[in-house]
């Protein structure tokens, strides 16, 4: 059975440590404190053209909830033009209504403004009111995945409805356990949920190379990376299934 890896990076270098480790996609996303925000032009152009594998940006103008403005959809609209423009594979978006339910109108028009981008739906999921209704929107929309933690913080702790949408979804859309994806947690997952895709972050904090540190500023200047032991493992393991 073939199964695939999609790496969470928010720099270049963790890109090329996903790549080299034997992932299939990489989310390219930037500020990890705010869970993941729409990446720079710069680096998304850089990582079409460094990488083989497949780049999806997620698409989302701020941190915080997934209820948007006219203003913010409208920069998501743009923001979907300039990764088509730029030739990314595909974009991962997310938008939700004030009463939990998936905001299909506008959620719809950004996966057809995407074509013939691919479209995963992002962990806005987890905080619909029902996921079983939220999977049929989001089928209905056009999306191919979901990535989901089973609306739990953590996809071993989701595993039970994970494991149901899987079952629901019957190979309509792809169901993608994300959050807490590990090593020493992936086999499991796979046998307790079915799913065929798993998202890792696999995130590690690099020390800086800077000498300097201005005293009266204590900073941490570690850098948010991808873990490429983490990921060669989760590769290997689920290769050898």
């Amino acid at each position: 059975m073939n199964f695939q890896v999609e790496v969470c990076c928010f720099n270049l270098q963790s890109a090329e440590i996903a790549q080299r480790c034997g992932a299939q996609r990489v989310e390219l996303c930037a500020d990890p404190a705010g869970g993941g925000t729409t990446p720079s032009y710069g680096l998304i152009k850089r990582t079409i053209e460094k990488l083989r594998i497949e780049v999806y940006p997620i698409i989302r103008p701020r941190g915080g909830d997934f209820l948007y403005n006219k203003e913010e959809y409208e920069i998501m609209l743009s923001d979907v033009a300039i990764c088509k423009e730029l030739g990314c594979d595909g974009v991962v978006i997310g938008m939700l209504n004030t009463d939990g339910s998936i905001d299909k109108k506008r959620c719809a028009k950004l996966v057809e403004h995407a074509h013939p981008m691919g479209v995963t739906f992002h962990r806005a999921f987890d905080r619909a009111v029902n996921p079983f209704e939220a999977l049929e929107d989001i089928i209905e929309i056009g999306c191919e995945r979901i990535l989901s933690s089973g609306q739990h913080p953590t996809a071993m702790e989701g595993v039970i409805l994970l494991n149901n949408l899987v079952r629901q979804a019957a190979d309509r859309i792809i169901i993608m356990p994300g959050s807490g994806v590990r090593a020493g947690n992936i086999l499991e997952l796979k046998d307790k949920t079915g799913a065929k895709e798993f998202h890792s972050s696999a995130r590690i904090s690099v020390k800086s190379n800077m000498q300097f540190s201005h005293e009266n500023l204590k900073e941490d200047n570690s850098i948010i990376m991808v873990d490429e032991n983490e990921i060669r493992q989760i590769v290997g393991l689920l290769n050898k299934q």
